[in-house]
């Protein structure tokens, strides 16, 4: 049976999600139920600590992501998706949850975990500093391995065009996040809209959060993932105005000290991925992932217009890149 790897700490925010996937308040988007079979039991949550400060066993590796949704819905979309890899690798994998003091970048980076979901901007930040690898990148509902930010507002707030953002409250998702922070600041900087010309701006740190802060009335505007937005919108609790151009889709990274026959056989197994086929029983709310229709090889040369906005905006030094697949 799959584990979750995560910080102590970790495991009440984890239980608390759980507790809230029944709650329904006018503060928080109601959070999918999930399968009990993929839920941990209250005897393996109690192991966790213990079982992480074990060492890996061999053939037996780490998955990190970034928290996207709700920590609740984030480990229900993945548990099935590493029961398939496991299957399709004859490897064993652990989720695992990132502490609040680091990050997907640094862990996958140091060889703490091996393999990670990750956009497009962690990826090019944890490129510039470790030998990491991105070996696919996510194939989104138009069958493109790119993806867009979507800017909400509550339906009832005057805001009608990104023009009309300029001295408002924005939001943001995670400040390494793709789609919650460098597509919606490079959205910004196309409309001539500096950082410095909101009336302020904060990091949520998922793109659920952020779309509850501006249902919630606490911010005029969020940027974030358009999958999310568009099932929201659809339900009436919030208002799309306006969407950013495509840019690279996130994708599964893996660090450069693997072998190389792991990392060709996870490459492999992900290619053969068919969430809308073959596998799509195995699977829970897939669809709202970055990569609904499975994946694709990554190309370094997509991202060379992503990279130029980073290091634009000083946000990713002047290195040259180190992570390419060979």
């Amino acid at each position: 049976m799959l584990k979750i790897s995560f910080p102590y700490q970790s495991i009440l925010i984890f239980l608390l999600a759980l507790l809230l996937g029944a709650c329904d308040s006018s503060d928080q988007i109601p959070i999918q139920k999930v399968d009990s079979r993929d839920r941990l039991t209250d005897a393996e949550l109690t192991h966790l600590p213990h079982q992480q400060s074990q060492a890996l066993k061999s053939n037996s590796y780490l998955f990190g992501f970034d928290l996207r949704s709700s920590p609740h819905e984030d480990a229900a979309q993945y548990l099935p998706f590493l029961k398939y890899l496991e299957s399709a690798t004859g490897y064993h994998f652990k989720l695992h949850f990132t502490p609040k003091n680091s990050t997907t970048i640094d862990e996958i980076g140091e060889g703490l975990i091996q393999f990670a979901a990750m956009g497009s901007f962690g990826y090019l930040k944890a490129q510039s500093k470790y030998p990491v690898i991105m070996l696919v990148q996510g194939v989104n509902r138009e069958n493109k391995t790119q993806y867009r930010s979507a800017f909400i507002v509550s339906p009832l707030s005057p805001i009608q065009n990104i023009k009309e953002i300029k001295g408002k409250n924005m939001a943001f998702g995670n400040r390494n996040s793709t789609q919650g922070y460098l597509i919606p600041q490079i959205t910004l900087k196309k409309n001539g809209i500096a950082l410095a010309d909101l009336k302020s701006y904060d990091f949520t740190g998922s793109h659920q959060r952020c779309a509850e802060v501006v249902i919630a009335g606490k911010f005029d505007v969020c940027g974030m993932q358009d999958t999310l937005a568009e099932i929201l919108a659809d339900q009436g609790l919030l208002r799309i105005i306006h969407f950013s151009d495509y840019f690279p889709s996130s994708g599964i990274v893996a660090n450069k000290s693997l072998p190389t026959e792991v990392v060709q056989r996870v490459q492999q197994a992900l290619l053969d991925f068919d969430p809308e086929g073959e596998h799509r029983k195995l699977l829970y709310h897939w669809g709202r992932t970055e990569m609904p229709k499975g994946f694709v090889i990554s190309k370094e040369s997509d991202f060379i217009e992503l990279r130029q906005w980073t290091k634009r905006f000083g946000l990713l030094p002047d290195a040259s890149s180190q992570g390419q697949l060979k």
